[in-house]
C-alpha cells in the first residue's frame, strides 16, 4: 500500500510472500490470485504491496531472462500489485517439513549467497514501480554463530564488498537503486544492533544497511529507542522494517503447544538465558519470562497467559515513523508461521489465510495512521 508520512515522504507497506510455499514462476502467479488479489479487495487498496520471496532457482531464471521478468511485471501490474522489496533470507525449500538451521545456508561466507542476492537485486530493478525512490532486499545476518572464525569473517567481508560493487553496477545499468539490509536474528553472528554495528563497520552504507525485524529486536530484549540511536550514531541505515511480533510469556508451560518441527524458535530471557529452540527451552526450564522467536499474527492476541511483543512494535514504530522524517520507507508484515500455528489457530482454507493477512495489514496501516501517516 502506498502511504505518506507527514513530511511528505512516501512510505510503502506490504506483506511478505514467504508465508506461501511457491518456488517456481507458475506457483508465484497462482499465489497472487489465491491470496494477494483477495487481500487487496478486503483492504480496499488501489495498490497492494508485496514483499516477494523468490527461491534461488526462480530468482536466477528471472535475472537471466528479461522476457520472463517483464511477464512477471505485467502479471503484477494487471492485479494492482507493486514490489519495492524482496525477501532474500531463505534460499529455497522454506516450507519443507523441517527447516530449522538449514535456513541459514548458504551464508555470506559463500559465493552462492552473493550470487543469489545479486540475482534478486537485478530482478527487483526490473519490478520497481517507476515512481519508487529505490528498492530493498533483506538477507540473513551473515551466518549462524557457529562455526565462525577469522577466515569466515574475512570471506564474508569480501563478499559484502563484491555485493556493494554489484549493486553499483546494477544501478549504473538500470538507473534503479537497490539496497540490501542484513537482518539481525537470535542465534546468528549478528543477533543485536550492537553486533550489527561491529560486524558491518566499514561496509558501503550507501548500499548496505539493516533490515530491522521487530520480533527479533524484541527477542533480544533491546529497547527500540536505544537500538535506533546506536544505529544512527554508527551511520547504519535501516533499509527495511519487518513488522512482526514474537510470543512472550511469564508462564513457559503455556508455550508448549507452539513447539513444532519446521522452524527454529529461539528463546531468550531478560537475564540473558538463551536456548536455540523452544523444545530446548522447555526441557531446560529457563527462568521466566520468555520471549520466543515465533512470529504470531499482529492483530490477534493469543490466549492468556500468553502475550506478544506488540508493545515493542508500537514503540519502535513511533521511533521509525513518528518523527519529523521517517527513518525507513519500506515496511513489510512478515508473519510466515501461519501454517505451523497450533491447529485451532491455523486457517483451514486459502480464503481464511487471505483474511488473516488482510487483518494484519489493516492493523499495521492503523498503527501507522496513529502516527500521522496517511493513505
Amino acid at each position: 500500500m502506498r502511504l505518506r508520512h507527514p513530511s511528505g515522504t512516501p512510505l510503502h507497506l506490504g506483506y511478505c510472500t514467504n508465508v506461501h510455499p511457491a518456488e517456481d514462476f507458475d506457483g508465484i502467479i497462482a499465489q497472487l490470485d489465491a491470496y494477494a488479489v483477495p487481500i487487496r479487495a478486503a483492504l480496499g487498496s488501489g495498490v497492494l504491496g508485496l514483499g516477494l520471496w523468490l527461491a534461488a532457482p526462480v530468482a536466477a531464471e528471472l535475472a537471466a531472462d528479461p522476457v520472463r521478468l517483464r511477464k512477471l511485471r505485467r502479471e503484477l501490474d494487471v492485479r494492482g500489485m507493486e514490489v519495492v522489496t524482496l525477501n532474500g533470507f531463505p534460499y529455497r525449500s522454506f516450507h519443507d517439513p523441517v527447516v530449522k538451521q538449514a535456513v541459514y545456508h548458504p551464508d555470506w561466507t559463500t559465493p552462492d549467497r552473493l550470487a543469489y542476492t545479486l540475482d534478486l537485486a537485478r530482478v527487483l530493478a526490473g519490478l520497481l514501480p517507476g515512481d519508487a525512490a529505490r528498492g530493498s532486499v533483506s538477507t540473513l545476518p551473515l551466518a549462524w554463530r557457529e562455526p565462525w572464525n577469522t577466515a569466515m569473517a574475512d570471506a564474508a567481508a569480501r563478499h559484502l564488498d563484491e555485493l556493494a560493487a554489484g549493486l553499483a553496477a546494477i544501478e549504473s545499468a538500470t538507473g534503479r537503486t537497490v539496497r540490501v539490509g542484513f537482518e539481525p536474528e537470535p542465534g546468528c553472528v549478528v543477533e543485536t544492533t550492537a553486533q550489527a554495528v561491529t560486524h558491518l563497520a566499514g561496509a558501503d552504507t550507501e548500499r548496505l544497511g539493516l533490515c530491522l525485524d521487530l520480533a527479533h529486536l524484541a527477542c533480544a530484549w533491546e529497547q527500540p529507542s536505544a537500538a535506533l540511536k546506536a544505529l544512527r550514531a554508527a551511520g547504519l541505515p535501516i533499509v527495511k522494517v519487518q513488522l512482526s511480533a514474537a510470543l512472550e510469556s511469564a508462564d513457559p508451560a503455556a508455550l508448549r503447544e507452539y513447539a513444532e518441527p519446521r522452524f527454529l524458535h529461539q528463546t531468550r530471557t531478560p537475564a540473558g538465558d538463551a536456548a536455540d529452540d523452544l523444545d530446548e527451552a522447555l526441557d531446560r526450564g529457563l527462568p521466566a519470562p520468555w520471549r520466543v522467536h515465533y512470529h504470531v499474527p499482529l492483530h490477534a492476541d493469543p490466549a492468556p497467559p500468553l502475550t506478544t511483543t506488540i508493545p515493542v512494535l508500537r514503540e519502535a514504530l513511533g521511533e521509525l515513523a513518528g518523527g519529523p522524517e521517517p527513518l525507513c520507507d519500506h515496511y513489510d508484515v512478515e508473519t510466515y508461521t501461519w501454517s505451523v500455528l497450533p491447529p485451532a489457530l491455523r486457517p483451514a482454507t486459502a480464503a481464511g489465510l487471505a483474511a488473516g493477512l488482510a487483518a494484519e495489514l489493516d492493523f499495521a496501516r492503523t498503527e501507522l495512521r496513529e502516527l500521522g501517516v496517511t493513505g
